[in-house]
């Protein structure tokens, strides 16, 4: 028998994270104080779970496809080799002020660089690898995204999805018309019908999708 509902189960989950840095929480008091939809960043739970991962793998390169405030790129920032970078896509180059006064002028800004523009253009122009890649971004276009971020995974590199449970639409019967959770469920199969891929899917907030490019 469930006890609690999942609301509840969050907060508890929330309470036994350690506090977040005093960057993190000045960036998240900027942006609910000059950003619309400030609930995008990604909270104290997944951001201390970014984190971690981080710090395993302690990659040389991140990739994160949507931006926003720059939250999650501090995140996964955190966990950087020495000389280690995040890279991060973002579509609004009108967040570009924000990033400036908060992000890059941040503890670890100096490791984050954002380049704006469409993500599917500017994609192909990136001739690095990942050990890591995080993508939080338009959901309809999910899965054009996939084959793209493959090719720049490293073997052994993990992809976190954000977002797959899309608020459990993803269990109802599709809606016509209903392109972003048509391109979350797409997605889902791809990745689960690709032989070079292994995943499993979090309950954590909205759905955390973990993909390991097999060696």
């Amino acid at each position: 028998m469930d006890n609690g509902s999942y609301d509840e189960h969050q907060a508890y989950c929330e309470g036994l994270c350690p506090e977040e840095p005093e960057y993190l929480n000045a960036l998240k008091r900027a942006s609910y104080q000059k950003l619309m939809h400030p609930r995008m960043n990604s909270g104290i739970l997944q951001g201390r779970f970014l984190s971690m991962i981080s710090h395993m793998t302690k990659p040389n390169r991140v990739l994160e496809v949507g931006t926003y405030s720059g939250y999650a790129a501090l995140c996964l920032a955190e966990g950087l080799s020495e000389n280690g970078k995040v890279i991060s896509l973002e579509v609004n180059d009108e967040l570009a002020p924000f990033h400036e006064k908060h992000l890059f002028t941040s503890e670890l800004g100096k490791k984050i660089e954002v380049i704006y523009g469409p993500a599917l253009a500017s994609l192909p122009n990136i001739s690095e690898s990942f050990e890591l890649i995080y993508l939080d971004a338009d959901k309809e276009n999910y899965a054009k995204y996939y084959p793209l971020l493959k090719l720049k995974l490293r073997t052994d590199g993990i992809l976190l999805i954000d977002n797959m449970l899309w608020e459990g639409k993803v269990l109802l019967p599709l809606q016509e018309g209903d392109i972003q959770t048509r391109a979350i469920l797409e997605l889902s199969r791809m990745i689960q019908e690709d032989q070079d891929m292994e995943l499993v899917l979090l309950p954590l907030r909205d759905g955390l999708m973990m993909v390991r490019k097999k060696s």
